[in-house]
């Protein structure tokens, strides 16, 4: 595991605890795995539980097993002591594999998941459909959902643009959107999301309106001029993406010499739609104060 793991984090399910850690080089979330499977099964003796199981799936073939990290957590009695933990993807699998009236919830939700993603498969339009009622139901406005939206086409456009010209999709993707982000923000796309207190979340969710301007303007600047020059592999590609990026970054340095404030902040979407719930009701008060 990363040295930069942080462990003996704890989180609740039905009121119990279920030992985590989250991994920042990788971006992941790790969980006790034996914790999981107490809290679902009520076994009294859920290390026995899972060693039985974990027998089973390796001699199904299941590379869950095989593929899941030891890593020292906290014990009961207060000592250090290596557990099998799992990331998201590990765990709901292994939790397919648990025959327990609570493991239920979670098998059904699975299933949906899976009919929703082949109907976007079949129908891409469902997709967007979706996003925008998820982004509503999570308090965005609709101006600001419409706004993501456009941030994803363009996003896409971008992505498009560089399979065409040579770049290997994962990691010289990050590599290219850490220059674009840097150019314009001054930050990686990982200092970015440390300073809005990110860990999973998705960066561009907790972007501010200004926010995401930019980095669309950041992003479609890159493949505006990637089509005029067609650069080709991650060398040529990321000088490209350096001055996509450092477009915005004029802009934004233009922009907070204007306001005299900043426009990259740690503001997230949690704090963002406070203040916004604050104005709203401020501006009722004088409303109802007047009339």
């Amino acid at each position: 595991m990363d040295e930069k793991m942080q462990n003996d984090q704890i989180q609740l399910f039905e009121d119990q605890r279920i030992r985590t850690a989250w991994d920042a080089q990788q971006e992941e979330w790790y969980f006790s795995v034996v914790d999981v499977v107490g809290v679902l099964t009520d076994s009294k003796d859920p290390t026995a539980y899972w060693r039985k199981l974990k027998q089973r799936l390796k001699e199904e073939g299941n590379q869950t097993v095989t593929n899941c990290h030891g890593l020292k957590m906290t014990a009961a009695d207060g000592k250090k002591r290596m557990t099998d933990v799992a990331n998201t993807e590990q765990l709901l699998r292994i939790i397919q594999s648990i025959p327990s009236p609570k493991a239920e919830p979670f098998k059904v939700w699975l299933a949906q998941v899976g009919r929703e993603r082949i109907e976007e498969t079949i129908d891409p339009e469902q997709a967007i459909d979706r996003a925008l009622e998820t982004y509503l139901k999570k308090g965005y406005s609709e101006e600001w959902v419409h706004q993501r939206l456009l941030s994803i086409r363009i996003r896409n456009e971008l992505t498009d643009e560089w399979q065409k010209r040579g770049v290997e999709k994962g990691r010289e993707y990050a590599i290219l959107t850490d220059e674009i982000s840097r150019a314009w923000s001054g930050m990686t796309t990982r200092q970015y999301k440390q300073l809005k207190g990110l860990k999973k979340e998705n960066l561009r969710d907790n972007m501010s309106d200004l926010e995401l301007v930019l980095n669309m303007l950041a992003e479609a600047s890159t493949t505006s001029i990637s089509r005029s020059e067609q650069p080709q592999g991650l060398e040529e590609n990321r000088k490209v993406a350096q001055r996509g990026g450092r477009i915005a970054g004029n802009a934004r340095k233009e922009l907070e010499q204007e306001t005299g404030g900043p426009v990259v902040t740690h503001e997230n979407a949690h704090t963002l739609q406070a203040l916004i719930t604050g104005v709203v009701e401020d501006a009722a008060e004088w409303t109802e104060e007047k009339t």
